[in-house]
């Protein structure tokens, strides 16, 4: 369809508009949102992915922060050179997120409430008769895949 007459305006460029924070906006709304809560409060903008997880204690990279041993060559006590540990200036993080891992795991295989209600019912009203009580089982085959089901 052709455009009305008039509508169409060449780009101009805005002098007004701070371009450094239009650019610092854009790039923090583009970094992808952390799952963590305690990891997302404590993020600092400003700082690399690196020096952030340094300060709450965490490791960037698995390999370097438990390097292994070699064992060919055995350096004397004198040559070996500790690498200066780096400050933890967050470790209410590192405590935060120990404590949520400590925290027991809640069952999810459960069957469900309505299931579990329905069989406690087959089981005290006709016992061990598993014929009579099975035969009021047949229409829940398409509702509970598993035992009951084809």
């Amino acid at each position: 369809m052709p455009k009305a007459k008039g509508k169409t305006r060449r780009q101009k460029f805005g002098y007004n508009v701070n371009r450094k924070r239009l650019n610092r906006n854009a790039r923090r709304k583009a970094a992808p949102r952390i799952e963590c809560s305690h990891i997302r409060h404590a993020w600092d903008q400003t700082k690399s992915v690196r020096q952030n997880l340094a300060e709450m204690g965490l490791a960037m990279d698995p390999n370097r922060a438990v390097p292994l041993l070699k064992r060919k060559v055995k350096a004397m006590e004198v040559d070996v050179e500790e690498r200066p540990k780096e400050l933890v200036r967050k470790p209410y993080v590192l405590n935060d997120l120990e404590a949520e891992a400590s925290l027991p795991e809640k069952k999810g295989n459960t069957l469900s409430r309505d299931l579990i209600d329905y069989v406690r019912y087959m089981v005290e009203n006709h016992g061990e008769n598993y014929k009579v009580s099975g035969s009021g089982l047949a229409g829940l085959g398409r509702r509970y895949p598993g035992p009951f089901g084809v």
